[in-house]
């Protein structure tokens, strides 16, 4: 069995961990655990990635302190990156195995409208502007702001699911990454 801790209790992004590693592995247990990213709550172009490995490295203090006994830990953080002159939300993901070595990947990106990304730029989470958009509660613990912009074609979950496979593709070719970048 392959034990898996992400860092949130989101049950979109444990369901996108959950069908990410089952595309590789037979067997696995996903365990949610709220843990800090130690970035803003809305994260900023390196920011993102940042926010994925402080997610991972809490987890993996926990599973070590806690003897959890967990192969796979991983951050998934949401965030906003500035490229060709527009802003993209996306999805940075971090993954730390139990030896330590480590695996990014990111979602595809999306294009946000510019009147979402002054309120981002001011500090607004993503979520909350979605919220007052679609006019519901916690959309981001449903189709998220991709959900909203595709009409329902991609969901949050979808968005992930890619990028946490993208996150894995150093510990499934281990052979093909040295020491240097798979570390």
């Amino acid at each position: 069995m392959v034990r898996v801790l992400v860092g949130s209790e989101n049950p979109v992004k444990i369901e996108a961990t959950r069908e990410a590693f089952l595309k590789y592995f037979d067997n696995v247990e996903v365990v949610g655990i709220k843990v800090g990213s130690g970035v803003s709550d809305q994260p900023v172009n390196t920011e993102t990635f940042e926010g994925a490995k402080n997610r991972a490295l809490e987890l993996k203090k926990i599973n070590e302190e806690k003897g959890l006994g967990a192969n796979f830990f991983v951050g998934i953080e949401g965030g906003i990156i500035q490229l060709y002159e527009r802003w993209f939300a996306f999805g940075a993901v971090c993954i730390i195995d139990d030896r330590g070595r480590t695996g990014y990947g990111t979602s595809s990106f999306f294009e946000l409208p510019e009147s979402i990304v002054r309120e981002l730029l001011n500090g607004v989470e993503l979520g909350i502007v979605m919220d007052k958009l679609a006019g519901e509660e916690n959309t981001k613990q449903k189709y998220g702001a991709i959900g909203f912009f595709t009409k329902g074609v991609v969901s949050r979950k979808d968005l992930y699911v890619g990028g946490i496979v993208n996150a894995l593709i150093p510990f499934i070719n281990e052979k093909l990454y040295s020491r240097r970048s798979f570390s």
